[in-house]
C-alpha cells in the first residue's frame, strides 16, 4: 500500500497575505501550485491555503465563524529555544500572541498564536516524545 499524506487546508480571507505569512514569516517551503491556492510541504503532510468563502462553499457550510473553532494546529520543534524563535517569527510576521511560551503541565514547553486569519497554532517542544522524522530517517 502506498503511504498516505494528510493535508490541512485553511480557509483564508486574503490569499496573498496568508502566503506571505507562511512563506516569508514562518519559512514554510512553498510548492508550485495554481494561483487560487497555495501549498506548503510539512514533515509528513501538506498545508494548503484557499479562499475562506470558496472553501466553505465547497463544504456547503457558511463561511462565518469566530471564537474557538474546536481545533488547533501544532508545530513541534526540537528545543525550548526553537519554540521562542518560531513564536517570535510568527509575531513579527503578523500573528497575534494568545499564550506566551512557557513550561506546561505535561512536561513540555509551548505557546499559542493566531495567524492573521485567526487560526490557532501551538508551537511546542516535547522532550518526552518527539513528533517528526528521526535524524536517521533523513
Amino acid at each position: 500500500m502506498k503511504p498516505r499524506i494528510s493535508m490541512i487546508t485553511l480557509g483564508v480571507r486574503d490569499l496573498a497575505a496568508a502566503v506571505k505569512f507562511y512563506e516569508t514569516g514562518l519559512g514554510f517551503p512553498r510548492m508550485e501550485s495554481p494561483p487560487e491556492v497555495a501549498f506548503f510541504t510539512l514533515n509528513g503532510s501538506w498545508l494548503g491555503l484557499y479562499s475562506r468563502n470558496a472553501l466553505a462553499e465547497d463544504a456547503t457550510v457558511p463561511p462565518e465563524g469566530n471564537g474557538f473553532e474546536g481545533f488547533t494546529l501544532s508545530h513541534n520543534v526540537s528545543s525550548k529555544e526553537e519554540v521562542e524563535k518560531v513564536m517570535g517569527q510568527a509575531l513579527v510576521a503578523g500573528a497575534t500572541l494568545v499564550k506566551a511560551a512557557q513550561k506546561v503541565f505535561w512536561g513540555g514547553y509551548s505557546g499559542y498564536f493566531k495567524d492573521p486569519d485567526g487560526h490557532l497554532w501551538e508551537i511546542a517542544h516535547n522532550p518526552l516524545f518527539w513528533v517528526g522524522p528521526r535524524d536517521d530517517d533523513a
